[in-house]
C-alpha cells in the first residue's frame, strides 16, 4: 500500500473470481476504500504485488501474469481516470518466468521496478527503469549461479537508489543490497546472521549515506526480525 495524502491511497493485490486469479486495486478517498477496475491480460493468473504514487494522476502497479505456462512482467499505470497496461520487457523470454515484485517512482520521468527472471536453470536479477516514455532493463549484478531476486526498491534522486532481496547458495539464502550511483548498480556487503536463511524484503532511504533495510533471518525453529543500516 502507498498513500499520497490522507485522501489518496492505493492498495493492490489479487482475488479469485472462481476460475482465475485477478488483479486487485483499491483506492482510499478519505472516507472509504473503493474497488477500481484493473486489466487482467491472462485468463489463468494475474497478480499485483506493489504500487507507487507520484500524484493523483500518476501511479504505477507491478506484478506478473501467467500465459503459456510462464509468467510475464505486468506493469499498470494510473492516469487519474483508469488503470492501463504499459509494455514491459521480459528478459527471460516466453519459456521462463519474468516477475516484478517492487516499484518506486520519484517523478513522471523517473521510476524503478525490480524482480526476477528465469535464465536457463537460474533466476537472475531484474531491474527496469522508466524514463518518461518507456521501461528499459538496467544491468545489475547476480550474486548466485542459481537464484537471485529483488523484492523492493527505493530512490531519492537520479543518482541514488537502493534495491534489496536475497540469493541462494546451496541450501542457504543470503541477503542482497544493491546501490545505484547514477551510472551502475553495485553490490553492497550485508550481514547474514543465519547460516541457513536470510532475506531483505523492504528498503527506505533519505540519501546515499542513509538507508534502512528490513527482513528476517532463521534462528533454529524460529524466524527473527532483521534490520540493516547503511552506511
Amino acid at each position: 500500500m502507498r498513500a499520497l495524502s490522507a485522501r489518496d491511497a492505493w492498495a493492490v493485490g489479487t482475488y479469485f473470481n472462481g476460475t482465475a486469479v485477478q488483479t486487485l486495486a483499491l483506492h482510499w478517498n478519505g472516507t472509504s476504500w473503493r474497488h477500481v477496475k484493473t486489466p487482467n491480460p491472462s485468463g489463468i493468473d494475474n497478480e499485483l504485488v506493489s504500487v507507487a504514487i507520484v500524484s493523483a494522476r500518476d501511479a504505477w502497479a507491478v506484478g506478473f501474469d501467467a500465459e503459456g505456462g510462464a509468467d510475464r512482467t505486468l506493469l499498470l499505470h494510473w492516469n487519474g481516470t483508469s488503470w492501463r497496461r504499459v509494455p514491459s520487457p521480459n528478459p527471460g523470454g516466453t519459456a521462463h518466468n519474468n516477475m516484478l515484485i517492487g516499484v518506486r517512482a520519484r517523478s513522471a520521468r523517473d521510476a524503478w521496478a525490480v524482480g526476477t527472471y528465469g535464465h536457463g536453470t537460474a533466476n537472475q536479477t531484474l531491474i527496469l527503469r522508466w524514463n518518461g516514455s518507456a521501461w528499459r532493463p538496467v544491468k545489475a549484478p547476480n550474486a548466485s549461479a542459481t537464484d537471485n531476486e529483488l523484492l523492493a526498491v527505493a530512490a531519492t534522486s537520479q543518482a541514488n537508489a537502493w534495491a534489496v532481496g536475497d540469493y541462494h547458495t546451496g541450501t542457504s539464502s543470503r541477503t542482497r543490497l544493491l546501490h545505484w550511483n547514477g551510472s551502475a548498480w553495485q553490490r553492497i556487503p550485508t550481514a547474514n546472521p543465519s547460516a541457513t536463511g536470510n532475506v531483505l524484503f523492504s528498503v527506505g532511504a533519505t540519501s546515499a549515506s542513509n538507508a534502512w533495510a528490513v527482513g528476517w533471518y532463521s534462528n533454529g525453529p524460529a524466524l527473527q526480525t532483521l534490520a540493516l543500516h547503511c552506511c
